[in-house]
């Protein structure tokens, strides 16, 4: 054997050592939450090895390319939305400081960056097929523009209908935009797009893209799910362009999920949401529209778009603050309940404040490891007081919360560090008695339709599965 060998191997493992050792400072200096930054150093500095190339994929929490292209979006965004007058229902949002949910309309516009406006209407979509009927018939009475933007979007009936639709829009003279995620969306194939751009719809990935590091870094994923059609009616909320989410594809069928329509002001903060993305992916604005007059009547709103670039973590405060301001309850359901410290010490807090707090997850996992460290999380919550249901059916996917009597949150967050910290999230919060009725109504069935955990669950469980379980924790700041 050569005998530079032997020493081109140890030069190899030392050039080893010291990236994981630089690596391993790096985590400690960036990474948000002590527990993932101490589980990443550790496994940085004693096995570089095995994770190295994952932590350059899936390491850093900020994006920061992001966070330049939406700097430059923002002076370009409010010279084409300097003639938008939120004045007026702002002004009517802030008059209704005496309302119950006045602690959360003085934080959240502070922490979102968009102003809570009055006068919106919503319309609860409580599964696959309200939500896509209602979805495709604002799309097929566009005459302006679309502006599309999914977390999945798959090549199957449901998505060759919609691309159908969008081609039949787009040859009308309907301005097309549509924007999918690299990740979410890696097993659409390309003459899908390629087709929608045939026929005049601009589309585009979301990618890390900008540079040779940030192409390793997968970990950043556009998690939003947001339809405007005309500048006047939106979409948001869990579902996906998917026949799955239509709730008939086993094994996860019969698939729960919930969106909502929204009209109104708010509208406008939906399409700013989507203009700072689509900014990023191709350095251009679409256009960006608003209608003649809204209704002189209607419920307050608050859109909360948050992600890595946010200064904050965006995400996490908002679940926080709303979980602080409850007095009566909290219903939560979410297909994850991977709580940070914080959500943990709000939901328990409230417990010892007298305040019913229930969460609903699904009794069916989709990804095995997340749902063994949520089943942990899930008996630690039924130890310190909170209920716990498994929604029986099928999958449960939709990510809704209840405030007391006033106040609903849809969205797309989910409750785990990935939507916290990781994920570029959008959500609607309500601030109206009868939505907040009609969320309620929705719950109760679901929970109508579920088992409560017990204590004895957990003993019942083999020790094995235990272990597993409390192994799955252990990661879980990084998953």
């Amino acid at each position: 054997m050569d005998i530079a060998t032997p020493n081109l191997f140890a030069y190899l493992i030392a050039a080893i050592h010291a990236l994981g050792l630089l690596a391993a400072v790096h985590a400690v200096l960036t990474v948000r939450t002590a527990q993932g930054a101490l589980a990443w150093a550790m496994s940085l500095f004693f096995m570089p090895y095995l994770t190295l190339v994952p932590y350059l994929v899936f390491g850093r929490s900020r994006f920061d390319a992001y966070i330049k292209a939406r700097r430059l979006a923002d002076k370009q965004m409010h010279q084409a939305m300097a003639a938008l007058n939120w004045r007026p229902w702002v002004d009517e949002a802030l008059s209704a400081s005496a309302s119950p949910a006045s602690r959360l309309l003085r934080a959240l516009p502070r922490l979102g960056r968009m102003p809570c406006l009055a006068n919106n209407q919503v319309q609860l979509l409580i599964d696959g097929e309200a939500a896509f009927a209602a979805i495709f018939a604002a799309l097929g009475s566009a005459r302006k523009v679309i502006l599309l933007q999914f977390f999945i979007l798959r090549d199957d009936p449901l998505g060759r209908r919609l691309q159908d639709l969008l081609l039949e829009r787009a040859a009308a003279g309907v301005q097309v935009f549509v924007l999918y995620d690299g990740v979410g969306s890696h097993a659409l194939p390309r003459h899908y797009s390629d087709k929608m751009r045939a026929g005049g719809i601009r589309i585009h990935p979301f990618t890390t893209g900008g540079g040779l590091l940030s192409r390793f870094q997968l970990n950043f994923r556009n998690h939003r799910k947001i339809v405007v059609v005309d500048g006047e009616c939106g979409f948001l909320g869990g579902l996906n362009v998917g026949v799955e989410y239509l709730g008939h594809k086993p094994p996860l069928a019969p698939w729960r999920d919930t969106h909502v329509e929204v009209r109104g002001p708010v509208v406008a903060c939906l399409q700013e949401s989507f203009a700072e993305d689509w900014f990023w992916a191709t350095r251009q604005l679409p256009p960006l529209l608003l209608p003649e007059a809204y209704p002189s009547k209607g419920m307050l709103c608050q859109l909360i778009a948050s992600g890595p670039a946010d200064p904050q973590e965006t995400c996490a405060l908002l679940f926080v603050e709303a979980i602080h301001s409850a007095r009566e309850r909290v219903w939560i359901t979410s297909p994850y309940f991977i709580p940070d410290e914080a959500l943990f010490t709000a939901l328990r807090l409230a417990v010892l404040r007298g305040v019913e707090v229930r969460i609903l997850l699904p009794a069916r996992p989709d990804h095995r490891v997340v749902y063994a460290a949520s089943s942990l999380y899930a008996f630690e919550a039924l130890r310190a007081g909170i209920r716990v249901f498994r929604y029986l059916p099928g999958f449960l996917h939709q990510k809704v919360m209840l405030i007391d009597r006033e106040v609903a949150s849809v969205g797309s967050a989910n409750l785990d560090n990935r939507s916290f910290r990781l994920n570029f999230e959008i959500t609607l919060l309500t601030f109206h008695p009868g939505f907040a009725a009609e969320v309620e109504q929705m719950l109760d069935q679901d929970f109508a339709r579920s088992r409560e955990l017990l204590a004895s669950d957990y003993k019942n469980l083999r020790r094995l599965q235990q272990l597993a379980m409390r192994v799955a924790r252990l990661i879980s700041p990084i998953l």
